[in-house]
């Protein structure tokens, strides 16, 4: 059984970053993905039993879900981070950074070895200590 995940909240400018799940729509969710490289063909029912079963992250913005985040993980050795966004007028403002520095501070998960992949957001990552391990994939 996994051990359970406090509830995390940060403020960053206008921004509310947090693993409240309450506070997550996975509508949302799944319409930015269905644009996505990586998860265009997910379907709802995919996505909502993703986020049920991982650790998720959301940044809010005057109430409205603007970015996220899924981490996947044994909380013994290692975590997966993946279906990280934001949305495109929130893009450029720190959004992405808080919530990729959030999670690898969180104290579950800052002394496990992260995992993602990524085709284009290499230079976010390598900024919180994740090195390429080939083309797509990083490891912190």
């Amino acid at each position: 059984m996994m051990n359970k995940i406090k509830k995390e909240t940060v403020i960053y400018n206008d921004y509310i970053v947090t693993n409240d799940k309450k506070r997550i729509s996975a509508d949302n969710i799944h319409a930015f993905l269905t644009k996505s490289y990586w998860a265009k063909n997910r379907s709802l029912e995919t996505v909502k039993k993703s986020i049920k079963n991982s650790i998720c992250y959301g940044a809010i913005y005057k109430n409205k879900l603007v970015g996220f985040a899924r981490v996947v993980t044994d909380l013994a050795v290692v975590y997966w981070l993946c279906d990280v966004w934001v949305e495109e007028e929130h893009r450029g403002k720190g959004v992405g950074k808080k919530l990729v520095e959030t999670i690898v501070n969180n104290e579950n998960l800052k002394n496990l070895k992260g995992i993602l992949g990524t085709n284009d957001a290499h230079g976010l990552y390598e900024k919180f200590g994740f090195i390429k391990d080939d083309k797509s994939f990083m490891r912190r």
